[in-house]
């Protein structure tokens, strides 16, 4: 195992972890204005921003831990990925729900649909990361 697996990203996990983290701000900063000034009109969509600022988060730690993290960025990639996927959907068939856009409302599209490709992003770069750091199979000899 190479020392560069167990080290902190580089290359596109760098740019994963400065996306996440500009997102956690994005998503904080939002969901704290409107907790704070207007969480009556829109409680179920401010408190989905909430839980999103706390994914991004998260996931930008376990990121940014590199293997050590490897399973804290797994949970919150895998849980993104299923809240914005049900959150898009639900925006979509029952949008009674969302009086005001959430981050994964429309599957992210206040954020230009980035909060829809960032956990595939995401998935596909922990899963090479595994593959890298797999132990080779010793040649049969």
């Amino acid at each position: 195992m190479s020392e560069q697996l167990s080290s902190r990203p580089g290359g596109v996990g760098r740019v994963l972890v400065v996306v996440y983290a500009i997102l956690a701000i994005a998503a904080t900063g939002r969901s704290v204005y409107q907790i704070v000034s207007k969480f009556d009109e829109a409680p179920v969509a401010y408190t989905l921003s909430a839980v999103a600022a706390l994914v991004y988060v998260v996931a930008t730690i376990g990121l940014a831990l590199g293997r050590r993290g490897a399973a804290l960025a797994w949970a919150a990639v895998s849980f993104e990925l299923v809240g914005v996927l049900t959150v898009g959907v639900l925006s979509l068939t029952h949008p009674e729900l969302f009086a005001h856009p959430s981050v994964w409302s429309t599957f992210g599209m206040g954020y230009l649909f980035i909060p829809l490709v960032l956990p595939f992003l995401g998935i596909w770069w922990l899963l090479n990361r595994r593959r890298a750091a797999a132990p080779t199979p010793a040649a049969a000899v």
